[in-house]
């Protein structure tokens, strides 16, 4: 469901697959061949809500005052609350990142972690635990990074094809 707020009505690249169960409200944009699951919510609100060119975000999700990059994972049960997640990076389930928190390009946030209001998760880092700490990638998670993001792109556009997500327009 897709609802103006405010005069702002969320904006979905017509190649994004959206589920008809995924709620989008007020300033929202979503990028090309995007995919937003069933029980996602995204808020624009309070500040824009972002979400990047070939990103996915998972089931039961919320994003508000987000700003994701392209290429990006988010994961199942995820929430990243005035935060930005920056390109080909991957959050685990049940993560949460708080305000202001920043994690840079390349990077993998491992399930169940936090990333504290105002921490920084540097280029090329896992950061695990809670709060997270962090330490450098290795191929193999650099490798599954963009396993799971190409992975997500043909889902998303299998689902769009097959008809499951919500048709134009917002609705009032």
């Amino acid at each position: 469901m897709q609802r103006s707020l405010k005069a702002a009505t969320p904006a979905v690249d017509s190649s994004a697959f959206v589920s008809e169960m995924a709620y989008l409200i007020g300033d929202v944009t979503v990028g090309a061949r995007s995919s937003l699951w069933p029980f996602v919510c995204l808020r624009g609100d309070r500040g824009s809500t972002t979400v990047g060119t070939e990103t996915n975000v998972q089931e039961f999700s919320m994003l508000h005052g987000a700003s994701i990059g392209d290429e990006v994972t988010i994961g199942h049960n995820v929430v990243v609350d005035y935060a930005t997640v920056a390109d080909h990076s991957l959050v685990g389930m049940s993560s949460t990142i708080q305000k202001d928190a920043t994690v840079e390009s390349e990077c993998l946030v491992a399930a169940g972690s936090l990333v504290t209001e105002g921490q920084v998760i540097p280029d090329g880092h896992l950061a695990y635990g809670a709060p997270a700490e962090t330490k450098p990638l290795t191929d193999t998670q650099r490798d599954e990074i963009s396993r799971v993001h190409e992975l997500y792109v043909e889902h998303g556009q299998m689902y769009k094809g097959e008809g499951h997500f919500e048709g134009g327009g917002t609705e009032e």
